[in-house]
Order: C-alpha cells, then sequence, then structure tokens
C-alpha cells in the first residue's frame, strides 16, 4: 500500500469531495454515510482487511469537513444576512425621510400657493 496515497491523496479528495457533497446533500450525516458506503467497497474490492482502520478515519473526517462546511455556510448566511438588513434599514429610513420632506414640501407649496390665491 502506497503511503502518499494513505496519508495524502485519499484525505485530501476526502476533504474536497466532503465539501462538494456537503454543498449538493446539505446533511453531514449522509456525507459520512456516503464516505463509509464507498470506503467500505474500496476496503473489500481494492485493500485488505486493515484498510478498514483507515475507511473508518476517512469517514470521521468527512464527517468533520461537512459539519465545518456548513458551519461556515450558516455563518456567511447569517453574515450576509445582516448586512442586507442593515442596507435595507438603511435605505428604506432614507426613502422614509425624503419621502417626509416630499411630502413636506408638496405641503408647504401647496399651503403657500393657496395663501397666494386667495
Amino acid at each position: 500500500m502506497n503511503v502518499l496515497l494513505i496519508f495524502f491523496a485519499l484525505p485530501v479528495a476526502t476533504v474536497i469531495l466532503a465539501i462538494v457533497l456537503q454543498k449538493i446533500l446539505r446533511s453531514p450525516l449522509l456525507v459520512a454515510a456516503t464516505f463509509f458506503a464507498i470506503y467500505l467497497i474500496v476496503t473489500f474490492s481494492a485493500f485488505d482487511i486493515s484498510f478498514l482502520v483507515y475507511a473508518i478515519l476517512y469517514t470521521i473526517l468527512a464527517y468533520v469537513t461537512a459539519v465545518l462546511t456548513k458551519l461556515v455556510c450558516n455563518l456567511i448566511h447569517t453574515f450576509r444576512n445582516i448586512n442586507l438588513n442593515n442596507t435595507n434599514s438603511q435605505a428604506i429610513i432614507e426613502l422614509a425621510e425624503n419621502a417626509n420632506i416630499t411630502n413636506n414640501n408638496t405641503i408647504r407649496r401647496n399651503n403657500c400657493c393657496c395663501n397666494r390665491r386667495n
């Protein structure tokens, strides 16, 4: 068994694919179950039974990666909503102030015009 395959290629591939599957499936448990099924098939088809320990470790790695990806996506979503809410609140306040100024100017103009005509 190649050392680079076990300690570098498979963990990196697991992390990258776990992120992709988390974005698609949106469930860390499903991501981990998918990786365990794949590594279980690989264990008995390509390697010997000693690879089962690595399969379990890679499954845990996939689960942790999926959970971290979910947390990061939730944080990004929360910060975007906070920024949008602040931006929208400021825009609504500015629109309300502009509308109030416009209404006051209209009232003043109407009053001024009415008083001059009378």
